[in-house]
């Protein structure tokens, strides 16, 4: 009886070896699927992290109309050129002229200072000062945004304790800033878009090209097998357990590599954020994968020719990064979204692995995720 038992795995076991070497030499064999599995993961992270590598937008040229002129004006615009974030590129008579710098993007952005801005500070009133910015990119009015405010608000300030006579020091800083605040970017201290977005592509990546890989493979094999089918006509492939076991295993050692690629040396090269523990991050990472295969074979069984997944995976990509609440708020995403969402690994992957590898939860943190 025993020795049945044991003949009976030895068969399954070298069965499931045959089809995990047999898919091996398919992946191996194939230069369309060796571009999803290798070339896409090994180059598209980098070249998403070398075109947000700067992080931040930095000295965005704008337009400066100046109706008042004067010492407090140009003391004004001074402070603003000396951010990081704003450069003072022109200086324009008028509005219509800096309207047509703006139209020719030279400029993002207009300063419009009204003729009764010093006027109105005497007799200790509010000064205005407008911002007219080039909404195409928000990126622009974000860094204009912030330069402005904050020296409106320093020199605000300057100003009301140059009016105040009599009062020590300590009563000037309490009058002018009677709440002192702070300001800390936790988990992004550079508030740049690599450190959020490049992780949540490199989660996405694995999913996408395993679709398209495993798509393929599966359309190859259509093509070439005589009755069309999936799985062919052979005693390795007899029983769904061995097929789809021999065939994971295949993708897993070839997914295991691109993964340890993807979570250690991209961040390691650009300076991503990666504080998670690396024994959580496996324990997180090896049922993402194992989802993944198993939702691309799933999805594979769907795919009647080779070129098949490119025309029916390939625009899923940006849709699934929207729904993962990355890149516009989870809370923000309409429920038929979420549930949608809910059908793709990616969506709870990129939320849990960005939890570990940006803020270093454990495990246990993000239990509802690895659920």
């Amino acid at each position: 009886m025993m020795r049945k038992i044991i003949d009976y795995l030895a068969d399954r076991l070298h069965s499931i070896y045959n089809v995990t070497i047999n898919e091996l030499k398919y992946i191996f064999h194939d230069t369309g699927v060796l571009i999803f599995f290798f070339a896409v993961p090994l180059g598209y992270p980098v070249l998403y992290a070398f075109i947000y590598d700067g992080e931040t937008v930095r000295d965005v040229p704008v337009a400066v109309v100046d109706n008042t002129a004067n010492a407090q004006t140009r003391e004004f615009l001074r402070m603003v050129d000396a951010t990081p974030d704003v450069h003072i590129a022109y200086y324009s008579p008028d509005m219509d002229h800096a309207k047509e710098l703006l139209a020719q993007k030279k400029a993002y952005g207009i300063v419009y200072i009204p003729s009764d801005f010093s006027k109105n500070i005497s007799k200790g009133e509010k000064a205005y000062v407008s911002l007219y910015a080039d909404m195409s990119s928000l990126l622009f009015y974000k860094a204009m945004l912030i330069a402005l405010t904050d020296v409106s608000l320093d020199m605000g300030r300057e100003i009301e304790a140059r009016n105040m006579s009599g009062l020590t020091l300590r009563q000037e800083q309490t009058s002018t800033m009677p709440i002192e605040n702070q300001w800390f970017a936790m988990y992004n201290p550079q508030s740049g878009f690599a450190g959020f977005l490049i992780p949540a592509i490199l989660i996405l990546v694995i999913q996408q090209t395993l679709l398209l890989g495993v798509g393929m493979l599966a359309g190859t094999a259509r093509q070439n097998n005589k009755t069309h089918t999936l799985v062919p006509l052979d005693a390795d492939y007899k029983g769904t357990f061995r097929v789809v076991l021999g065939k994971s295993m295949a993708y897993l050692m070839v997914y295991t590599v691109m993964t340890a690629y993807l979570i250690e040396i991209i961040p390691a090269i650009f300076s991503l954020p990666n504080i998670g523990h690396i024994w959580t991050k496996i324990l997180f990472l090896l049922p993402y994968l194992f989802a993944c295969i198993f939702f691309a074979m799933f999805c594979s069984t769907l795919i009647k020719g080779r070129e098949a997944p490119m025309m029916i995976f390939v625009f899923t990509s940006l849709p699934l990064l929207f729904i993962s609440g990355v890149s516009w708020p989870a809370a923000a995403v309409p429920e038929f979204w979420k549930y949608v969402g809910w059908l793709f690994p990616s969506t709870h992957g990129i939320q849990g692995f960005i939890k570990i590898n940006t803020m270093n939860a454990s495990i246990f943190e993000v239990s509802y995720e690895y659920v």
